[in-house]
């Protein structure tokens, strides 16, 4: 015989647990913040090239796994260092396929942080702002109208920091498969922009400096991604030119 008694505890407890896999991502960012930072550095990378680049020689499957894992691990738990593994993945792979690993890893990373939000928060949120009335409802109504453009957008102007733009699709009620494309493809071009800064640091470490990280802001390159902003937004641009005043 079923006793009520523990269904409704069940039932009780159920939505708490819903928010531990963000509660464990909050945290062990936290933690990771204070405690890695110097170890997933430029540095780090510099005094341990030539172990790595070893590594890599003798074992190049190996790499490339373990090089995935830590990337994903990094990424999903929002850790200091996803830059300089983006700088890693072009040292050690060069551009291609050094591109596709960190794009790859990224995505999966981000999906994370976005199956734990949506799963702990967005479904809940989702729904309350579907209900409710006036301004939420306005801005979750033009956000469903053109989710492909807003989520491109996040991706490809790079001042939206990446945990912003893995937690509010997750918030609103994106699906699945949109945000995977999209991230995956809208990363794309600063993800190139990064690998090839990583494919480069052999040169840079033999003189003895540090790379330019803020090579994406230099206009050759930060105008062509812009562009294709422009070109994510333009859908949104002719609904709105469409419907009038």
């Amino acid at each position: 015989m079923t006793d009520p008694n523990s269904d409704a505890s069940n039932k009780a407890r159920h939505p708490a647990l819903r928010h531990i896999p963000l509660l464990v991502i909050v945290a062990v960012a936290v933690i990771g913040a204070f405690t890695l930072r110097d170890y997933l550095s430029f540095k780090t990378l510099a005094d341990n090239r030539e172990a790595l680049l070893a590594f890599r020689d003798a074992n190049y499957a190996a790499t490339i796994l373990v090089f995935i894992v830590a990337y994903v691990v990094i990424v999903g738990f929002s850790l200091p260092g996803a830059t300089i593994a983006t700088l890693t993945g072009g040292f050690l792979f060069s551009i291609f396929p050094g591109v596709m690993f960190n794009v790859t890893a990224a995505t999966i990373g981000a999906t994370i942080i976005f199956l734990a939000a949506r799963w702990g928060l967005g479904e809940k949120l989702s729904a309350r702002m579907e209900a409710s009335d006036g301004k939420i409802k306005a801005i979750k109504d033009g956000i469903d109208e053109n989710q492909w453009s807003v989520l491109f957008l996040m991706r490809l102007v790079p001042v939206v920091p990446f945990f912003v733009a893995n937690l509010i699709p997750a918030l609103v009620g994106v699906p699945l498969h949109r945000f995977l494309i999209s991230t995956f493809l809208g990363i794309i071009p600063g993800g190139l922009v990064y690998t090839s800064v990583g494919a480069g640091l052999g040169e840079v470490f033999a003189r003895g400096e540090a790379p330019d990280l803020g090579v994406i802001f230099q206009p050759h390159i930060l105008l062509p991604m812009l562009g294709l902003a422009a070109l994510a937004a333009l859908p949104m641009a002719l609904k709105r030119f469409n419907k009038g005043p």
